[in-house]
């Protein structure tokens, strides 16, 4: 009950309240991308159960933040920096994200149809399977940055 009346900890939850709906915009942007690919009929049911299901991987994952933000200890060095399992959590979202993020730039420029274009029709599946590998990438990286053992909030360098 003292945590309720304690004006820090309403802060932070404010402060981690307004981040997530802050961050939580480039979930909306992805979802749109990748749901502008389904034919009309079928892109409402695919936004409503990707972001349905976004809200249940977030929930899921946030019971996770004791372990994944304990993941501290290095596993190996690499030109003198010690390389944690939070770190590879990190790198991986990144260069997931970069892949992405170049290939539907790619595919942007190029067009939808035309020879040189490698454009296919996305599937349903396809295009919800890609929300949610997305969508556990963005949530790792945000559960990460905002645990209290977090580098970023401590000072230390994992």
């Amino acid at each position: 009950m003292e945590l309720l009346s304690d004006p820090q900890a309403w802060i932070a939850f404010l402060t981690l309240t307004a981040l997530e709906l802050v961050l939580g915009i480039d979930n909306i942007i992805f979802i749109s991308i990748l749901v502008d690919k389904l034919p009309d009929a079928r892109r409402d049911l695919a936004r409503r159960i990707g972001l349905a299901l976004a809200m249940f991987i977030r929930i899921g994952l946030l019971f996770l933040l004791a372990w994944i933000s304990g993941l501290i200890e290095p596993l190996f060095t690499v030109f003198r920096q010690e390389i944690s399992g939070r770190d590879l959590i990190l790198i991986a979202g990144g260069l997931f994200l970069l892949w992405k993020s170049t290939r539907e730039i790619h595919q942007l420029l190029e067009g939808e149809k035309g020879a040189a274009s490698a454009a296919v029709g996305a599937t349903f599946s396809g295009v919800i399977l890609q929300i949610m590998i997305i969508d556990i990438v963005f949530s790792f990286s945000r559960s990460i940055r905002s645990s209290p053992r977090s580098a970023w909030s401590t000072g230390s360098k994992s």
